[in-house]
């Protein structure tokens, strides 16, 4: 019998597309546990089911998505019900309810990691109803997980206020080291001429991402050209938006690419962008992994003003600031970061200092303690 730990990862998203998941997966096996993960997917073109230790099942979003729920339900059910974990993560507020009744069942230890404030969603701006459900449910359940994962220290402060906790860990998403290296040369794979620098978006593509503010911009910018890699529920929209636009030889979408191959195109981007609209308190407390990954690249990059993004990028000077709304702004930052090459190596060097603090190997020493 294995006298490894058995952990399990709980996630409504597929491994191999998020980075964050990924991680703490390789992670674990290397700290010698045993370590299992069962996730879905229901977004990705010609996916086909993975069974053994990383399981993913493919769902199907139709009306109402009754059948998307109980499918979902189900197969987290079973798995909870047999494993023999005695650690289990719930990555999302989606698989959290199942892993506290069910795991506590178990008498396993839980870790929930509050990777957004669920109850405050953009994407639930507008429906009422679901934000109410969520927000409830999180209240309900958050207390009883022995302890919650963060991605920044003021969604750490908001959770303490909302709801009195003690055991919250901050985990922020940030990358593996590595040194950047060109396995793919964009403007090559593109056939994009080579004096046209390369503005770059990387992550899920989503309402309030600032996708259309370049967009916008693009025209003042003609010596530009913007690489989108990622996909998600707005992916035809952009791409039908571009059309109108008539950016169609400025455009570029990637598709989505699993975490192994991203870093291989990222390093080939003049400017990485990471604007988001404050539309919600998940959204004002910021602080993706698509910002660390331009960092870890050494690639300068272009934030909107939200404090957490805003703390790191005047920390570390590895970029710009700018007001969402403020298209001058934008295009000047821009410009400055691609027509001025020494403000643009010096940034670049500051991103290599940066990713020797900004790494996952050095974030995740904390949490690795509390499995012991």
């Amino acid at each position: 019998m294995s006298s490894q730990k058995k952990v399990l990862i709980t996630f409504l998203g597929n491994i191999n597309f998020d980075t964050r998941c990924k991680n703490l997966f390789d992670t674990l096996t290397a700290n010698n546990f045993e370590v299992e993960f069962i996730g879905f997917d229901w977004l990705t073109k010609g996916f086909k089911e993975e069974h053994g230790e990383i399981s993913i099942y493919r769902l199907k979003k139709r009306f109402l998505s009754i059948s998307f729920y109980l499918k979902f339900i189900w197969y987290i059910k079973l798995k909870l019900i047999t494993t023999k974990a005695s650690i289990i993560f719930a990555e999302d507020i989606y698989t959290l309810p199942f892993v506290i009744i069910l795991g506590k069942l178990k008498r396993a230890k839980i870790y929930y990691d509050s990777r957004e404030l669920f109850g405050y969603l953009a994407a639930l701006k507008d429906k009422k109803l679901k934000q109410t459900f969520w927000k409830w449910t999180q209240k309900i359940f958050i207390k009883k997980a022995d302890y919650v994962i963060v991605t920044g220290a003021m969604d750490a402060e908001f959770l303490k206020k909302e709801f009195e906790l003690k055991n919250i860990l901050l985990l922020r998403n940030l990358p593996r080291y590595y040194k950047p290296t060109l396995n793919l040369d964009l403007h090559s794979h593109l056939q994009i001429d080579i004096d046209k620098k390369i503005i770059f978006y990387q992550g899920v593509l989503l309402k309030g991402r600032g996708i259309e503010k370049v967009f916008e911009v693009l025209k003042d910018l003609t010596d530009h050209v913007f690489v989108i890699a990622g996909g998600g529920e707005f992916e035809e929209n952009y791409k039908k938006l571009a059309s109108e636009m008539d950016l169609v030889d400025q455009v570029y979408f990637l598709g989505k690419l699993t975490q192994e191959d991203l870093p291989k195109v990222t390093a080939s981007a003049d400017v990485g962008v990471s604007l988001i609209e404050n539309l919600s308190k998940s959204y004002y407390y910021a602080l993706p992994n698509k910002l660390f990954e331009y960092i870890m690249a050494e690639v300068p990059v272009i934030v909107s003003n939200l404090p957490q993004m805003k703390e790191i990028i005047d920390k570390y000077d590895v970029g710009f600031v700018v007001e969402f709304d403020n298209k001058d702004e934008l295009i000047s930052a821009i410009k400055k970061l691609t027509e001025d090459s020494s403000l643009h190596e010096s940034k670049k060097q500051n991103c290599h200092i940066a990713s020797q603090e900004l790494n996952w190997e050095k974030e995740i020493t904390t949490l690795l303690k509390t499995l012991v």
